[in-house]
């Protein structure tokens, strides 16, 4: 999970799966659903197959050239286990939709809408415990202009951050199996307040700093 080419190994394991399933599969397939488990969303079978195998090919070549363009390279080292674990958390996550979506086309009976949230509520809960220990960069965790300007406001931010995504992922895997109109309130309000609350307190501790200085 710490490997810089994680992305790539899963990359060739959904190309192989996707290799298998194609010949397999309708035509046209379902690759989106809505928040209440509504198809919204289709697509021909081959562009079904081939979105996420290229998408975790991209994704990895991203995640490895940001460390060398981020004008604060040099903090990475202080974070890099932790980086590669967000990084391959996510990488992970999109290949459970992939499976998920080809799973769908092949006919089994798929609970999207509670699988996705699920997904989701973990891959919080994931994030957010290693979010504490993002140093400031500009490309991961929670950037705005006071945490960028203000090492101490970041951190102090991000530890806020971490607990508020852990707690609202917890919020989100359970709601996966409430009753759909109460995920979608759930859902918006843990999602508006796992990103507003940081952004407030990033602005408040820095008006603060300033106000000492």
């Amino acid at each position: 999970m710490r490997s810089r080419w994680f992305g790539i190994v899963i990359a060739a394991f959904a190309a192989g799966v996707s290799v298998w399933a194609c010949p397999r599969l309708p035509p046209t397939m379902v690759t989106h659903w809505s928040l209440n488990g509504t198809p919204d969303g289709f697509s021909s079978r081959l562009m079904a197959v081939s979105i996420v195998p290229a998408l975790l090919v991209f994704m990895t070549v991203l995640f490895n050239v940001l460390p060398k363009v981020d004008p604060r390279r040099e903090n990475y080292a202080k974070f890099f286990s932790s980086y590669w674990l967000i990084a391959n958390a996510v990488i992970l996550f999109l290949l459970l939709a992939h499976a998920l979506i080809i799973a769908s086309g092949l006919g089994y009976g798929v609970r999207i809408d509670r699988l996705m949230p699920l997904g989701v509520g973990l891959l919080f809960v994931f994030l957010g415990n290693y979010l504490t220990r993002v140093e400031p960069n500009w490309f991961i965790g929670i950037r705005t202009p006071w945490t960028l300007s203000s090492d101490t406001v970041w951190r102090r931010t991000h530890r806020t951050g971490g607990w508020l995504m852990v707690i609202g992922g917890l919020v989100l895997a359970i709601g996966a199996f409430v009753a759909r109109s109460a995920f979608l309130v759930l859902f918006v309000a843990t999602i508006i307040l796992v990103a507003v609350i940081p952004v407030v307190q990033s602005y408040v501790l820095w008006k603060r700093e300033q106000g000492k200085s």
